[in-house]
């Protein structure tokens, strides 16, 4: 990573922070664009180099993991299922190197309390699915309905993943985002190991 792109890193991190700290402080309806970027101690045309919106800095990780998954590189003629193992594992690379567990603590506690955010993700998992789909189609990689599946799979996985760890945070849990991610693949393995295709 270059210094330009670590000083970006950098700077996203500080205003996912400084967003976390307002909102439990005084609460997301209070929390504005203009007084994270004062305490950054940035413009808000900045900010907005960084995020759309303050729900997105407090979130980053909806947006990141859109990006990470539609510039996967995919050799011509992987298969569906080479296709949704590469997006698994892009997932989990994501979630490793890019999720900062610290903040995921916070965020999972201000998504119980904020029910606005649970919306906002929701949307955005929406916008995932999207994105995928047309990434993969435009390619020439899979069918249109194959695209839809994949696609659906990988923001079902995204969400349960966060579902199951901020339940599991309320209830005292110490597993990482990553740990959970790998828990949902085995079981989605072991889902799908009998299935042979076909409905009867």
């Amino acid at each position: 990573m270059g210094i330009r792109d670590q000083r970006k890193m950098e700077t996203s991190r500080k205003i996912q922070a400084v967003a976390l700290d307002l909102v439990e402080e005084f609460g997301l309806e209070a929390t504005t664009v203009a007084r994270i970027a004062e305490k950054v101690g940035i413009s808000e045309r900045t900010f907005f180099r960084y995020f759309d919106s303050k729900e997105a800095a407090i979130v980053p990780g909806q947006g990141e993991i859109t990006e990470a998954l539609t510039s996967v590189e995919i050799a011509e003629g992987a298969t569906p299922a080479e296709i949704l193992q590469q997006m698994i594992q892009r997932c989990h690379k994501h979630i490793l190197s890019e999720v900062d567990q610290g903040a995921s603590s916070r965020i999972a506690s201000i998504m119980l309390n904020e029910p606005k955010l649970l919306l906002i993700a929701t949307r955005r998992e929406q916008e995932l699915v999207v994105e995928l789909r047309d990434s993969l189609r435009e390619r020439g990689l899979v069918t249109g309905m194959q695209g839809v599946l994949i696609a659906e799979l990988i923001a079902s996985m995204w969400r349960v993943t966060w579902q199951t760890y901020t339940h599991a945070q309320v209830a005292g849990g110490q597993q990482a985002p990553s740990d959970v991610f790998e828990i949902i693949v085995k079981e989605m393995a072991q889902i799908s190991s009998g299935f042979a295709g076909g409905a009867q």
